[in-house]
């Protein structure tokens, strides 16, 4: 995921050679289901995704599934793997290596669902004026 303009000073300036080593220790795939960097594959309506070559995997562990012929397998849409560098603690400023994952875009965004509607709940409640009508329930 692209790193929000907001957020890019959070960032150290070493981070393009931060992600680099993260990417090398993933043997540039994703640690959470082994899709694999800049690769084209087909995502299946049953939790799995199809490589080229037409090996079929898990879309969660990466298991490998079988062999399947693209003509019998259950293609949603074809995408093109992008890893990103996840932080489990979801602070850019810490990079420690224990903290930093390679993920694909759907594990990624899998990883930060419950990040983001906490953000966007906050963000909904601090737009919508009930801040002012009701400030004792925004002191926390």
């Amino acid at each position: 995921m692209p790193i929000k303009k907001e957020n890019r000073k959070r960032y150290p300036p070493n981070w393009p050679e931060i992600r680099a080593a993260i990417l090398e220790r993933a043997g540039n795939q994703c640690e959470q289901c082994n899709a694999v960097n800049h690769e084209h594959i087909v995502r299946g309506d049953d939790g799995t995704y199809m490589r080229p070559e037409g090996q079929v995997h898990c879309d969660q562990t990466g298991a490998y599934l079988g062999m399947a012929r693209g003509s019998e397998y259950p293609a949603l849409r074809m995408v093109k793997v992008v890893l990103t560098i996840g932080h489990l603690d979801h602070t850019p400023e810490n990079c420690d290596p224990e903290n930093l994952r390679a993920w694909c875009q759907k594990c990624h965004l899998a990883y930060d669902k419950e990040h983001h509607m906490r953000n966007a709940q906050i963000t909904r409640r601090k737009n919508s004026g009930t801040r002012e009508m009701f400030p004792e329930a925004y002191n926390a």
